[in-house]
């Protein structure tokens, strides 16, 4: 979702006078004021698939025409910071109204999707010169956020993710925090809207995701598999107790090692599964040629674009020069959306810093020539289709496990109830916001396979 623009007209829609008057007794309701009539002055040219319901202190607007089958959504502005939060920062802005309360939604997946299923109109029409004043403008910002509250209360739960307790509320048994495959066993992907869901679904697409994995990956007992990302140990472990092989796993997180490692030792796989805490560019020297497979399973996201080539270098390097196979999956922009620079957005501030989504074609591009050619590209698989329903299982389990006291034990702060609702809404704002995203095609979801030059290829399945 992009930076909300506004177009010319909306400048001309604040007369003068009124907005001296407004300036000079109070700049901040001036500027929501301004932000407000700027904003709404273009929506009715922005929607023209579905129909929105804004309701604030001055009334009811309706914008777009209801039409069966398209969204409705009702949006109620509880504070005016909503529309300055808009103005300076649109789709981050939303999200942290949303957060903090400054607004309520009715439905916030019928939200999402609204905005997605007018994003055509949205980029054309909230567009032109304002954006210039906008942008200028947005110096003002931390004048007006900087010290409040909710801001404070916004840069606090940022950084309140690395809790082992907070991830166990809502993944499964295996601790993978990645897309599953849904197959027809728990109804496919659709199966938990059409019939439900079941205990163990999230388990059983979660261990068909590690197999396809492993078996792309042609992993065989005896073999020595390199993983980057370890996560909790899932991937490793079900490694070692199914296909007999030894693994190396590079995680930078210290809650994820200790969790890892108790793991691996309730496994009985200690002298089988290494969990180094190290950073991917720091692989020793004997790795060098010493793996039969490598596996990264959505950490490209946080390498960024300008460190692709040295990734796959670092593949390349550690992976034997025959008869070895390389399998990496991550969240991407469809070709028509990627680019290496990639702004702030709720994603990159909230849950990901510095996260840059890469495309299909980037990492193929990298691959090649980092390797010098030495990758053949077997496999690319898309599995955007099934990222909804993998987040809509951990909302549900998140809204069932999570709970405040239990989350205040690793961070004081939640104690505080407001704390805790902003904490709890940036969740489900990630559970929606990604699942739209990916049912809509905004983002996509690849597993790319390489087998080296003179390797036997296999059929993709």
């Amino acid at each position: 979702m992009t930076l909300i623009k506004l177009d010319q007209k909306c400048i001309k829609s604040v007369q003068p006078a009124s907005i001296f008057a407004l300036a000079l007794s109070n700049p901040r309701s001036w500027l929501a004021r301004f932000a407000r009539t700027s904003i709404l002055s273009v929506l009715s040219d922005a929607i023209s698939v579905g129909q929105l319901t804004i309701t604030d202190s001055e009334g009811s607007r309706t914008y777009g025409r209801y039409r069966k089958g398209s969204n409705t959504v009702q949006l109620a502005v509880i504070n005016d910071a909503f529309w300055l939060r808009l103005m300076f920062s649109g789709d981050l802005g939303f999200s942290e109204a949303y957060m903090v309360g400054d607004i309520e939604v009715e439905d916030l997946k019928s939200c999402m999707d609204l905005w997605l299923d007018n994003q055509t109109g949205m980029e054309e029409t909230l567009s032109s010169s304002f954006a210039r004043i906008s942008s200028a403008a947005s110096g003002l910002y931390n004048s007006f956020f900087g010290q409040t509250k909710n801001q404070a209360r916004l840069n606090a739960i940022a950084s309140y993710d690395q809790s082992n307790t907070l991830f166990k509320a809502f993944l499964s048994h295996e601790m993978m925090y990645s897309c599953a495959l849904w197959d027809d066993a728990e109804g496919g992907v659709r199966g938990d809207l059409e019939m439900g869901s079941t205990p163990g679904d999230l388990e059983a697409a979660q261990r068909r995701k590690i197999h396809h994995v492993l078996r792309k990956a042609r992993v065989k007992p005896g073999h020595r598999v390199l993983e980057f990302g370890s996560g909790w140990g899932g991937l490793a472990i079900e490694a070692v107790r199914t296909f007999g092989c030894e693994v190396d796993t590079l995680t930078l997180s210290v809650e994820q090692k200790t969790l890892a490692e108790e793991r691996i030792r309730a496994a009985g796989l200690e002298n089988k599964i290494r969990v180094h805490l190290m950073d991917y560019r720091e692989i020793p020297p004997e790795f060098e040629n010493a793996f039969d497979a490598f596996v990264s399973i959505e950490m490209l996201e946080h390498v960024g674009a300008k460190h692709y080539q040295t990734y796959f270098k670092l593949v390349d390097f550690a992976l034997k020069s025959r008869d070895a196979t390389a399998v990496v999956s991550a969240s991407t922009f469809p070709e028509s959306r990627y680019t290496g620079y990639q702004s702030e957005d709720f994603m990159r501030r909230y849950m990901w810093p510095n996260s840059c989504l890469p495309s299909a074609t980037a990492l193929i591009t990298a691959a090649q020539v980092a390797s010098h050619g030495r990758f053949t590209l077997e496999c690319v698989e898309n599995h955007a289709a099934h990222y909804p329903r993998t987040l809509r299982e951990w909302g549900r389990r998140l809204e069932k496990n999570l709970s405040q006291e239990m989350i205040a034990q690793d961070y004081p702060a939640l104690r505080e109830r407001a704390n805790y609702d902003a904490f709890r809404k940036k969740w489900q704002y990630l559970f929606v916001y990604a699942g739209a995203g990916f049912a809509k095609g905004y983002i996509t979801c690849h597993m790319l396979t390489f087998i080296r030059q003179n390797d036997c290829p296999e059929l993709c399945d």
